[in-house]
Protein backbone atom coordinates (compact mmCIF):
# COMPACT_ATOMS: atom_id res chain seq x y z
CA UNK A 1 0.00 0.00 0.00
CA UNK A 2 1.27 3.50 -0.65
CA UNK A 3 0.77 6.29 1.74
CA UNK A 4 -1.33 7.59 -0.84
CA UNK A 5 -9.44 40.23 10.06
CA UNK A 6 -8.77 41.79 7.36
CA UNK A 7 -5.02 41.79 7.62
CA UNK A 8 -3.35 40.91 4.48
CA UNK A 9 -0.29 40.05 3.72
CA UNK A 10 1.21 40.80 0.24
CA UNK A 11 4.34 39.69 -1.56
CA UNK A 12 5.61 40.17 -4.94
CA UNK A 13 5.17 37.55 -8.19
CA UNK A 14 6.88 37.51 -11.79
CA UNK A 15 4.19 37.22 -13.91
CA UNK A 16 4.75 36.49 -17.74
CA UNK A 17 2.34 38.30 -20.34
CA UNK A 18 0.52 34.96 -21.33
CA UNK A 19 -0.35 34.40 -17.55
CA UNK A 20 -3.03 35.27 -15.81
CA UNK A 21 -2.40 37.48 -12.28
CA UNK A 22 -2.28 36.38 -8.98
CA UNK A 23 -6.05 37.21 -7.24
CA UNK A 24 -7.46 37.52 -3.87
CA UNK A 25 -11.07 35.77 -3.39
CA UNK A 26 -13.83 37.97 -1.54
CA UNK A 27 -11.82 36.56 1.87
CA UNK A 28 -8.57 38.22 1.98
CA UNK A 29 -6.81 35.54 3.13
CA UNK A 30 -7.17 33.05 0.40
CA UNK A 31 -4.30 33.31 -1.67
CA UNK A 32 -4.85 32.32 -5.42
CA UNK A 33 -1.48 31.70 -7.35
CA UNK A 34 -1.70 32.61 -11.25
CA UNK A 35 -2.52 30.19 -13.37
CA UNK A 36 -0.34 29.94 -16.33
CA UNK A 37 -1.63 29.29 -20.19
CA UNK A 38 1.09 26.67 -20.89
CA UNK A 39 1.45 23.13 -19.36
CA UNK A 40 3.75 20.25 -19.76
CA UNK A 41 3.62 16.55 -19.05
CA UNK A 42 6.18 13.56 -17.19
CA UNK A 43 6.94 11.15 -18.32
CA UNK A 44 3.36 9.46 -16.97
CA UNK A 45 1.57 11.69 -18.20
CA UNK A 46 0.41 13.35 -15.46
CA UNK A 47 -0.41 17.16 -15.81
CA UNK A 48 1.61 19.86 -14.66
CA UNK A 49 1.29 23.71 -14.40
CA UNK A 50 4.79 25.13 -16.09
CA UNK A 51 6.63 27.18 -13.31
CA UNK A 52 6.01 31.10 -13.56
CA UNK A 53 7.75 31.92 -10.34
CA UNK A 54 10.42 28.46 -8.93
CA UNK A 55 10.85 28.28 -5.42
CA UNK A 56 13.93 29.47 -3.22
CA UNK A 57 16.96 26.90 -3.84
CA UNK A 58 16.27 24.38 -0.29
CA UNK A 59 15.93 21.15 0.08
CA UNK A 60 12.46 19.16 0.17
CA UNK A 61 11.14 15.96 1.06
CA UNK A 62 8.30 14.21 0.67
CA UNK A 63 6.51 10.97 2.23
CA UNK A 64 3.69 9.39 0.99
CA UNK A 65 3.85 8.54 -3.07
CA UNK A 66 0.32 7.58 -3.28
CA UNK A 67 -2.54 8.59 -5.08
CA UNK A 68 -2.42 12.07 -3.67
CA UNK A 69 1.37 12.07 -3.23
CA UNK A 70 2.88 11.35 -6.50
CA UNK A 71 1.35 14.10 -8.60
CA UNK A 72 1.66 16.13 -5.40
CA UNK A 73 5.65 15.70 -5.58
CA UNK A 74 5.33 15.65 -9.15
CA UNK A 75 4.23 19.44 -8.96
CA UNK A 76 7.27 20.26 -6.96
CA UNK A 77 9.92 18.63 -9.15
CA UNK A 78 8.21 21.36 -11.24
CA UNK A 79 8.64 24.06 -9.20
CA UNK A 80 12.76 22.97 -8.16
CA UNK A 81 15.22 25.70 -8.58
CA UNK A 82 18.82 24.75 -10.06
CA UNK A 83 20.92 23.13 -7.07
CA UNK A 84 17.66 21.75 -5.22
CA UNK A 85 16.65 18.50 -4.80
CA UNK A 86 13.44 16.42 -3.68
CA UNK A 87 14.22 13.51 -1.38
CA UNK A 88 11.44 10.94 -1.51
CA UNK A 89 10.15 7.75 0.98
CA UNK A 90 7.35 5.37 0.42
CA UNK A 91 6.56 2.27 1.61
CA UNK A 92 6.45 1.10 -2.11
CA UNK A 93 9.77 0.00 -3.37
CA UNK A 94 7.97 0.07 -6.69
CA UNK A 95 6.80 3.26 -6.51
CA UNK A 96 10.01 4.64 -5.33
CA UNK A 97 11.73 3.62 -8.61
CA UNK A 98 8.93 4.69 -10.44
CA UNK A 99 9.02 8.25 -9.42
CA UNK A 100 12.71 8.48 -9.71
CA UNK A 101 12.34 8.15 -13.17
CA UNK A 102 10.15 11.12 -13.55
CA UNK A 103 13.68 13.02 -12.87
CA UNK A 104 16.49 11.38 -12.41
CA UNK A 105 18.86 14.22 -11.31
CA UNK A 106 16.45 15.71 -9.27
CA UNK A 107 15.19 12.81 -6.93
CA UNK A 108 16.87 11.29 -3.95
CA UNK A 109 15.15 7.91 -2.74
CA UNK A 110 15.59 7.38 0.95
CA UNK A 111 15.33 4.27 2.83
CA UNK A 112 13.12 5.92 5.91
CA UNK A 113 11.11 8.70 7.23
CA UNK A 114 14.48 9.71 9.34
CA UNK A 115 16.62 9.65 5.95
CA UNK A 116 14.16 12.16 4.11
CA UNK A 117 14.31 14.71 6.70
CA UNK A 118 17.91 14.58 7.86
CA UNK A 119 18.50 15.41 4.11
CA UNK A 120 15.49 17.90 3.82
CA UNK A 121 14.53 21.77 5.37
CA UNK A 122 11.16 21.21 4.47
CA UNK A 123 9.48 17.90 4.91
CA UNK A 124 5.77 16.90 3.02
CA UNK A 125 4.17 14.22 4.28
CA UNK A 126 0.78 12.56 3.12
CA UNK A 127 -0.14 9.12 4.10
CA UNK A 128 -3.87 7.59 5.15
CA UNK A 129 -4.62 7.07 8.58
CA UNK A 130 -3.27 8.82 11.86
CA UNK A 131 -1.54 5.01 12.69
CA UNK A 132 0.79 5.96 9.75
CA UNK A 133 1.29 9.98 10.65
CA UNK A 134 2.58 8.58 13.99
CA UNK A 135 4.72 5.93 12.49
CA UNK A 136 6.29 8.27 10.40
CA UNK A 137 6.75 11.20 12.91
CA UNK A 138 7.07 9.38 16.37
CA UNK A 139 8.64 5.79 15.20
CA UNK A 140 11.94 5.75 17.57
CA UNK A 141 14.54 4.26 14.71
CA UNK A 142 13.12 5.33 11.66
CA UNK A 143 10.47 8.18 12.71
CA UNK A 144 11.15 12.10 11.86
CA UNK A 145 11.43 12.75 15.11
CA UNK A 146 14.63 10.12 15.50
CA UNK A 147 16.49 12.67 13.64
CA UNK A 148 17.58 16.18 14.17
CA UNK A 149 14.42 18.50 13.94
CA UNK A 150 15.78 22.11 14.76
CA UNK A 151 14.85 24.96 12.20
CA UNK A 152 13.00 22.49 9.88
CA UNK A 153 9.69 23.21 8.27
CA UNK A 154 7.35 19.74 8.37
CA UNK A 155 3.79 19.97 7.07
CA UNK A 156 1.64 17.44 7.13
CA UNK A 157 -1.20 17.15 4.25
CA UNK A 158 -3.12 13.68 5.40
CA UNK A 159 -6.33 13.64 6.38
CA UNK A 160 -6.59 12.13 10.38
CA UNK A 161 -7.84 12.88 13.42
CA UNK A 162 -7.29 15.98 15.23
CA UNK A 163 -5.86 14.09 18.45
CA UNK A 164 -3.08 12.35 16.31
CA UNK A 165 -1.41 15.84 14.96
CA UNK A 166 -1.20 17.84 18.21
CA UNK A 167 0.48 14.42 20.15
CA UNK A 168 3.00 14.62 17.09
CA UNK A 169 3.30 18.44 16.81
CA UNK A 170 3.75 18.38 21.24
CA UNK A 171 6.39 15.66 20.75
CA UNK A 172 8.22 17.74 18.01
CA UNK A 173 8.19 20.84 20.11
CA UNK A 174 9.33 18.90 23.31
CA UNK A 175 12.25 18.32 21.46
CA UNK A 176 12.83 21.78 19.89
CA UNK A 177 11.07 24.94 19.73
CA UNK A 178 12.36 25.97 16.62
CA UNK A 179 10.62 22.94 15.04
CA UNK A 180 7.23 24.56 12.92
CA UNK A 181 5.14 21.49 12.36
CA UNK A 182 1.72 22.55 10.13
CA UNK A 183 -1.69 20.81 9.58
CA UNK A 184 -2.90 21.31 5.85
CA UNK A 185 -5.10 19.11 4.25
CA UNK A 186 -6.00 19.14 1.13
CA UNK A 187 -9.32 18.71 -1.01
CA UNK A 188 -9.53 18.40 -4.86
CA UNK A 189 -8.78 14.70 -5.49
CA UNK A 190 -6.08 13.20 -7.64
CA UNK A 191 -7.66 15.10 -10.34
CA UNK A 192 -6.52 18.33 -8.62
CA UNK A 193 -3.42 16.96 -7.50
CA UNK A 194 -2.65 15.98 -10.45
CA UNK A 195 -3.83 19.69 -12.04
CA UNK A 196 -1.67 21.43 -9.56
CA UNK A 197 -5.04 23.09 -8.41
CA UNK A 198 -5.82 21.85 -4.83
CA UNK A 199 -7.14 23.95 -1.81
CA UNK A 200 -5.19 23.69 1.39
CA UNK A 201 -6.36 23.81 4.61
CA UNK A 202 -3.77 25.19 6.84
CA UNK A 203 -3.55 24.96 10.20
CA UNK A 204 -2.07 28.39 10.91
CA UNK A 205 -2.98 32.31 11.88
CA UNK A 206 -2.56 34.84 8.84
CA UNK A 207 -0.37 36.45 11.13
CA UNK A 208 1.90 33.41 11.09
CA UNK A 209 5.74 34.67 10.20
CA UNK A 210 6.17 31.57 7.91
CA UNK A 211 2.77 31.92 6.00
CA UNK A 212 4.88 33.69 3.12
CA UNK A 213 6.96 30.88 2.57
CA UNK A 214 4.06 28.29 3.00
CA UNK A 215 2.23 30.23 0.32
CA UNK A 216 5.19 29.76 -1.79
CA UNK A 217 5.65 26.17 -0.88
CA UNK A 218 1.74 24.94 -1.12
CA UNK A 219 1.19 27.46 -4.46
CA UNK A 220 3.81 24.61 -6.51
CA UNK A 221 0.72 21.73 -5.53
CA UNK A 222 -2.50 24.13 -4.81
CA UNK A 223 -4.36 26.77 -6.17
CA UNK A 224 -6.26 28.26 -2.82
CA UNK A 225 -4.48 28.31 0.11
CA UNK A 226 -6.44 29.19 3.56
CA UNK A 227 -4.80 29.91 7.04
CA UNK A 228 -7.65 28.26 9.11
CA UNK A 229 -6.84 30.59 12.15
CA UNK A 230 -4.29 28.16 14.34
CA UNK A 231 -3.00 24.66 14.67
CA UNK A 232 -5.49 21.90 13.72
CA UNK A 233 -8.11 24.07 12.56
CA UNK A 234 -6.69 23.57 8.91
CA UNK A 235 -7.54 19.48 10.04
CA UNK A 236 -11.14 20.79 11.42
CA UNK A 237 -12.03 22.45 8.14
CA UNK A 238 -11.14 19.46 6.47
CA UNK A 239 -13.64 16.97 8.08
CA UNK A 240 -16.25 19.68 8.16
CA UNK A 241 -15.92 20.04 4.80
CA UNK A 242 -16.16 16.22 4.00
CA UNK A 243 -18.90 15.67 6.53
CA UNK A 244 -21.31 18.16 4.77
CA UNK A 245 -19.88 16.84 1.08
CA UNK A 246 -20.94 13.22 1.94
CA UNK A 247 -24.28 14.00 3.39
CA UNK A 248 -25.03 16.45 0.41
CA UNK A 249 -24.27 13.71 -1.91
CA UNK A 250 -26.64 11.28 -0.12
CA UNK A 251 -29.58 13.93 -0.01
CA UNK A 252 -28.63 14.73 -3.86
CA UNK A 253 -28.41 10.81 -5.06
CA UNK A 254 -32.07 10.48 -3.44
CA UNK A 255 -33.55 13.63 -4.66
CA UNK A 256 -32.29 12.45 -8.69
CA UNK A 257 -33.82 9.42 -7.91
CA UNK A 258 -37.16 10.65 -6.65
CA UNK A 259 -37.32 12.96 -9.88
CA UNK A 260 -36.32 9.04 -12.07
CA UNK A 261 -38.84 7.05 -10.44
CA UNK A 262 -41.54 9.99 -10.71
CA UNK A 263 -40.67 9.78 -14.65
CA UNK A 264 -38.49 13.63 -14.89
CA UNK A 265 -34.96 12.94 -16.58
CA UNK A 266 -32.33 13.45 -14.26
CA UNK A 267 -30.31 15.67 -16.54
CA UNK A 268 -33.01 18.18 -16.53
CA UNK A 269 -33.36 18.00 -12.73
CA UNK A 270 -29.74 18.79 -12.16
CA UNK A 271 -30.20 21.98 -14.30
CA UNK A 272 -32.76 22.85 -12.09
CA UNK A 273 -30.32 22.23 -9.48
CA UNK A 274 -27.92 24.29 -10.60
CA UNK A 275 -29.86 27.62 -10.65
CA UNK A 276 -31.59 26.69 -7.65
CA UNK A 277 -30.99 26.22 -4.30
CA UNK A 278 -29.71 22.91 -4.30
CA UNK A 279 -26.85 23.86 -6.25
CA UNK A 280 -23.73 22.16 -5.39
CA UNK A 281 -20.24 21.04 -6.69
CA UNK A 282 -21.29 17.66 -6.08
CA UNK A 283 -24.54 18.20 -8.53
CA UNK A 284 -22.71 20.37 -11.12
CA UNK A 285 -19.40 18.29 -11.28
CA UNK A 286 -19.34 15.17 -9.88
CA UNK A 287 -23.15 13.99 -10.11
CA UNK A 288 -24.16 10.94 -8.48
CA UNK A 289 -26.31 9.61 -11.18
CA UNK A 290 -24.86 7.78 -14.14
CA UNK A 291 -24.63 9.71 -17.43
CA UNK A 292 -25.37 13.55 -16.00
CA UNK A 293 -22.45 14.32 -16.18
CA UNK A 294 -20.34 12.77 -18.79
CA UNK A 295 -16.80 13.08 -16.48
CA UNK A 296 -17.88 12.20 -13.59
CA UNK A 297 -16.96 8.82 -11.96
CA UNK A 298 -20.71 7.70 -12.04
CA UNK A 299 -20.89 7.86 -15.71
CA UNK A 300 -17.52 5.65 -15.87
CA UNK A 301 -19.04 2.67 -13.36
CA UNK A 302 -17.89 5.07 -10.41
CA UNK A 303 -14.36 3.93 -11.16
CA UNK A 304 -11.43 6.79 -9.68
CA UNK A 305 -12.59 9.89 -8.09
CA UNK A 306 -12.86 9.67 -3.87
CA UNK A 307 -13.40 5.93 -3.11
CA UNK A 308 -16.18 5.53 -0.47
CA UNK A 309 -13.98 3.65 2.19
CA UNK A 310 -12.44 7.28 2.15
CA UNK A 311 -15.62 9.17 2.38
CA UNK A 312 -16.51 6.27 5.19
CA UNK A 313 -13.47 7.38 7.37
CA UNK A 314 -13.36 11.18 6.97
CA UNK A 315 -17.22 11.19 7.80
CA UNK A 316 -16.16 8.72 11.05
CA UNK A 317 -13.46 11.36 12.12
CA UNK A 318 -15.76 14.39 11.41
CA UNK A 319 -18.59 12.65 13.47
CA UNK A 320 -16.05 11.85 16.09
CA UNK A 321 -14.54 15.17 16.41
CA UNK A 322 -18.28 16.46 16.86
CA UNK A 323 -18.76 14.25 20.10
CA UNK A 324 -15.27 15.78 21.65
CA UNK A 325 -16.47 19.31 21.24
CA UNK A 326 -20.00 18.68 22.07
CA UNK A 327 -21.24 19.56 18.83
CA UNK A 328 -25.21 18.02 18.15
CA UNK A 329 -26.00 16.05 15.18
CA UNK A 330 -28.93 14.91 13.76
CA UNK A 331 -27.80 13.45 10.41
CA UNK A 332 -24.20 12.14 11.48
CA UNK A 333 -24.74 8.98 12.48
CA UNK A 334 -27.68 8.54 9.52
CA UNK A 335 -24.75 9.34 6.77
CA UNK A 336 -22.02 7.51 8.65
CA UNK A 337 -24.18 4.03 8.62
CA UNK A 338 -24.70 4.87 4.48
CA UNK A 339 -20.68 4.87 3.86
CA UNK A 340 -20.34 2.17 6.62
CA UNK A 341 -22.58 0.06 4.90
CA UNK A 342 -21.66 0.81 1.24
CA UNK A 343 -17.92 0.71 1.79
CA UNK A 344 -18.71 -3.38 2.74
CA UNK A 345 -21.10 -3.75 -0.33
CA UNK A 346 -19.37 -5.50 -3.07
CA UNK A 347 -21.38 -3.72 -5.56
CA UNK A 348 -20.05 -0.05 -3.99
CA UNK A 349 -16.78 -0.70 -2.54
CA UNK A 350 -13.62 0.67 -4.18
CA UNK A 351 -15.86 2.84 -6.47
CA UNK A 352 -16.19 6.94 -5.65
CA UNK A 353 -18.31 7.76 -2.64
CA UNK A 354 -20.90 8.86 -5.65
CA UNK A 355 -21.75 5.63 -5.40
CA UNK A 356 -24.12 5.66 -2.88
CA UNK A 357 -26.76 6.36 -5.75
CA UNK A 358 -26.02 2.79 -6.52
CA UNK A 359 -26.20 2.07 -2.87
CA UNK A 360 -29.60 3.85 -2.08
CA UNK A 361 -31.01 1.58 -5.53
CA UNK A 362 -30.88 4.35 -8.11
CA UNK A 363 -32.12 3.93 -11.36
CA UNK A 364 -28.70 3.71 -13.20
CA UNK A 365 -30.24 2.71 -16.11
CA UNK A 366 -33.05 5.58 -16.48
CA UNK A 367 -32.45 6.21 -19.84
CA UNK A 368 -33.77 2.67 -20.86
CA UNK A 369 -36.95 3.37 -18.32
CA UNK A 370 -37.73 6.76 -19.47
CA UNK A 371 -37.01 6.05 -22.83
CA UNK A 372 -34.65 8.40 -23.70
CA UNK A 373 -32.19 6.07 -25.57
CA UNK A 374 -31.09 7.15 -28.76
Amino acid sequence: MSWGGRHVITFSTFVPPHANPPTYRAHQSVYIPPTPKHTRYYRNSVKIRRSIKRMSPRELGFIGLGVMGYPMALNLLNRLETGSRLHVYDVSSQVLDEFKQEAPNLVSICSSARDVVERSDVLFTIVPEGKHVRAVYLDEDNGVLSAAVNNKILIDCSTIDTTTSIDVNEALQRKSTTTSFYDAPVSGGSLGAAAGTLTFMLGCSEDDPKLPLLKELLGAMGSSIFPCGGFSLGLTAKLCNNYCSGLIAIATAEALNIGIKSGMDPSMLARVFTTSTAQSTINDKWNPVPGVCPNAPASKDYQGGFKVQLMKKDFNLAVETAKRVGAQLRLGESGLAVYNEASEDVACRDRDSRVVFRYIGGVEDWKEKLGLLE
